[in-house]
């Protein structure tokens, strides 16, 4: 049987995706609904500029692919990508409700937007997933048929402190620039106010200072999980401070890349850039590790994350426990563990 995709013309899918899965967009977007008894699962993604995020998108994908192959259940995704608007992402899951959903998995743009989105559901007895972005316990408990799917932000914060602390425990001569045993660093954050941002802040420092680690921080600022604009903060950041800057912390690999880019512009021999640091493991990060250009990322998950979802789905459209699908925690959560990576594991992690 083969997989049938479909978008709600909500807009055509970004390069990252298979161009199989925007051709097979078309219809839907001519307002043809197929009646089947296919498993509608309804996607909506706070935006596809996300790395981690199309990543996250492709596996599932190709994981209902697979799922569809080996138990014989038609299953289709109506796939849609928010553009970092909440209004636009309600708008999307009103279009999925309509158009027949058994399942919603949302990433939020807005977290505090989840409890209108249950109502919603609920309302149409519709479960809904959110996933990557999690919302705050009390709209996770609105409704037994809401669940998260994710990982774990704190951890994550501290996974990657202790890639810089082994660093600079093992060879502080390198990177302890100015001699006087004290880390100075700055700090590439995410949106102002969503909950990994402010974790993985507060967590990786919180794991140097844990350690004994003095540490001076330079300078802080927002670049939204964005690639363009962690390399302008940092550009700006290599005029005022130069090599003053010993670690540069990212709270993802996007903005870690960002940080790699500026640091290219200025034609400063690799060996003398400050530590990087990021969170995911994308693709681009891991070539930049393997390169020598990323000291190290922190795992997360993108393909557990999926598989997650889909078996969640599954479990709950043919009216099965959830619980014996997937390892809930609180009846609500999937858990999915970080781990942390450098050149060394590089191999480890590609042959998991």
């Amino acid at each position: 049987m083969s997989l049938k995709i479909k978008s709600c013309c909500f807009r055509s899918l970004r390069k990252l995706l298979p161009l199989a899965l925007a051709l097979a967009l078309l219809p839907a977007c001519r307002g043809e609904e197929a009646q089947d008894d296919s498993l509608r699962i309804g996607v909506a993604l706070y935006s596809q500029d996300d790395t981690f995020i199309s990543t996250v998108a492709q596996n599932l994908e190709r994981l209902a692919q697979e799922e569809e192959s080996r138990i014989g259940q038609k299953i289709t995704l109506l796939v849609s990508d928010s553009r970092s608007n909440q209004t636009t992402q309600m708008d999307q899951v009103d279009r999925f409700l309509n158009r027949g959903c058994d399942v919603l998995c949302v990433n939020l743009v807005d977290r505090t937007a989840a409890a209108v989105i249950v109502d919603k559901a609920e309302a149409e007895g519709v479960p809904v997933i959110f996933f990557n972005r999690q919302p705050v316990s009390e709209d996770i408990q609105r409704w037994d048929q809401v669940y998260y799917v994710g990982a774990s932000a704190p951890e994550s914060g501290t996974l990657q402190g202790q890639l810089v602390l082994e660093a600079w425990m093992d060879n502080r001569e390198q990177w302890d620039r100015s001699g006087d045993g004290v880390l100075q660093y700055v700090m590439l954050e995410g949106e102002p106010g969503h909950q990994d941002s402010l974790l993985r802040t507060e967590y990786s420092i919180k794991a140097l200072t844990d350690a004994g680690t003095e540490v001076e921080r330079l300078a802080r600022d927002t670049a939204n999980w964005n690639r363009a604009q962690a390399a302008a903060r940092v550009g700006q950041w290599l005029e005022e401070f130069g090599e003053q800057i010993e670690v540069i912390l990212s709270n993802n690999d996007d903005m870690a890349l960002g940080a790699i880019d500026a640091l290219g512009e200025t034609g400063r021999p690799m060996e003398d850039w400050p530590l990087i640091v990021g969170v995911d493991a994308t693709a681009p990060a891991l070539e930049a590790v393997e390169k020598g250009q990323l000291y190290g990322t922190v795992f997360n998950d993108s393909r557990g994350q999926a598989q997650a979802m889909i078996d969640l789905a599954l479990a709950l459209y043919e009216g099965e426990d959830p619980a014996r699908a997937v390892d809930l925690e609180e009846s609500h959560y999937v858990w999915l563990p970080y781990r942390k990576v450098t050149r060394e594991s590089l191999g480890e992690l590609r042959t998991d």
